[in-house]
């Protein structure tokens, strides 16, 4: 288990003109699923198509098209709720969302309002070294995406792209338990991670794939811990949505901005009005979009044209018993296994390709020195040329066999890092290429020990100052390592030369 304190994180206060305002934040995160199909017909969920080259028939709403239910999008779902620690609902039922909008062909959306897949479950956000706050998951909803409406293409007309109508997202809505932007964006970022290395998301929120919808509101202090002792959201302020944000770093300044408009409304008299708002990163603000919407307005009754969705607990069963190592697990075991830092450990493990690789190359040897290698010299020249660990020249193989020739005194650490860049750019094997190149160190103690001696006999007052001053007798050291190119181990040659002068 995590050594963590919970809840330890105090709310953001803002101060207003007229006294303290704290921040009572929810959020409804959008994740498409991965799958190859989608939610309800077989087309292609590949990006970067033709526009609408991936259309079904029931996704352009053809008359009689009737939907069938991806059963791979149900295990998908199901998954990430056991992933976040959630009830799984054996019986749940799709709903019919109604509006008009020029991207929804059918002018409605099949959702889950009333009886969603996944329960209440809960995310650990880390916000420091041994503390976390505890944010409580509603529920996961299964529902299907609308397309894209594409308005730059003409300066007279817009385009509609079918492409992405009928996919499947995961909505993961939370209670209002997040208290700061900081906090907001750790979140996003902890949910992004569990669920991509559950394989049920991406995450890529640059191409929209995972985007949330951020609800904010103000109270004076005090008021969250009515709410949370009552459950009664009349304690919390008046709540406005901030639609569609895929950016940690807008979501903080998304989030900053409204709440400063909120307390300035207050002080002056006024009233919040809730509403849906979109966040202006050009201009750092919020505007108005339209009115906030309640379930009312959208008309949801029993979509008619699927039957309630049952699942065995046995297979549920079958699902957890396929559940891959999650991120706080596996930091566990890196702290536990390898000695690591509870900083490395984080790096180490903030994504899944990067904590696949690590585990192969700390295999079988020091995890210390493999997460030093991995982290700084790994990480650092990935970033530096802009790459992915996906793209890395030097596989964990490599580098893992680069290490045991270091581990064995074959080669100096000095020597490792001349090997790592020969590496980035030559894809032989570590071990030919430094035997090739001549990296090897010397391990011949006699060709050492008549370099040593052949030093000592030319310079015997150098002898005399390292007798009266040990640290001096680093200079036989250097000078030995010199003679052989830089090929001695200077473990070997230290502790011969104090041998040899008696220290």
């Amino acid at each position: 288990m995590l050594d963590l304190t919970y809840d330890l994180p105090k709310p953001k206060v803002i101060a207003g003109a007229q006294g303290d305002w704290e921040l009572v934040i929810g959020m409804e995160i959008h994740a498409q699923v991965a799958s190859n199909a989608k939610l309800f017909s077989g087309a292609s969920t590949q990006v970067g198509m033709e526009p609408n080259s991936n259309v079904a028939f029931v996704d352009a709403a053809m008359p009689g098209m009737l939907p069938v239910i991806n059963e791979y999008c149900i295990e998908q779902a199901v998954k990430s709720g056991l992933g976040l620690k959630a009830a799984i609902n054996l019986r749940s039922a799709f709903d019919r969302k109604n509006y008009f909008y020029p991207d929804l062909p059918q002018g409605y959306q099949i959702s889950q309002l009333y009886h969603p897949i996944v329960g209440e479950g809960e995310v650990l956000v880390e916000m420091g070294p041994g503390v976390a706050r505890l944010v409580r998951i509603e529920r996961i909803h299964l529902e299907q995406d609308a397309g894209k409406s594409i308005h730059d293409l003409d300066p007279t007309m817009s385009f509609v792209d079918l492409n992405r109508t009928g996919v499947a997202l995961m909505e993961i809505v939370s209670r209002p338990d997040i208290r700061g932007p900081e906090e907001a964006a750790a979140y996003v970022a902890k949910l992004r991670q569990i669920l991509r290395y559950l394989g049920t998301c991406d995450g890529d929120m640059q191409h929209g794939n995972l985007r949330a919808d951020v609800n904010v509101s103000v109270c004076k202090p005090g008021q969250y811990e009515k709410y949370q002792a009552s459950q009664d959201f009349g304690h919390l302020g008046t709540r406005c949505e901030i639609k569609n944000m895929n950016s940690m770093r807008f979501i903080q300044a998304a989030i900053d901005y409204e709440a400063r408009r909120q307390i300035a409304i207050l002080e002056d008299g006024g009233k919040v009005m809730q509403e849906t708002r979109l966040y202006d990163p050009d201009k750092g603000e919020t505007r108005s979009m339209r009115s906030k919407e309640e379930a009312h307005d959208y008309r949801y009754f029993p979509c008619p044209d699927l039957l309630p969705l049952e699942i065995e607990q046995e297979w549920v069963d079958e699902i957890a018993a396929r559940m891959p190592e999650l991120p706080d697990a596996k930091k566990v075991r890196f702290m536990g296994d390898f000695g690591l830092t509870d900083y490395d450990a984080n790096v180490l493990t903030a994504e899944v390709e990067a904590a696949a690789f690590f585990d192969e190359v700390a295999k079988g040897r020091d995890g210390k020195i493999a997460a030093n290698w991995v982290i700084n010299d790994l990480f650092g020249r990935l970033n530096k040329e802009g790459l992915t660990i996906a793209e890395t020249p030097v596989s964990a193989a490599r580098l893992g066999a680069m290490l045991d020739l270091l581990g064995s005194g074959e080669i100096t650490g000095k020597m490792a890092k001349d090997l790592f860049d020969i590496l980035w750019t030559d894809p032989g094997d570590p071990a030919e290429i430094a035997a090739a190149r001549g990296m090897k160190q010397v391990t011949d103690l006699g060709a050492i020990e008549k370099a040593l001696d052949d030093l000592i006999a030319a310079n015997p007052e150098q002898v005399e100052k390292a007798k009266v001053n040990t640290r001096l007798a680093g200079w036989f050291t250097g000078q030995v390592l010199k003679a052989t190119g830089g090929k001695a181990n200077p473990a070997v040659i230290t502790e011969m030369v104090a041998k040899k002068l008696g220290l």
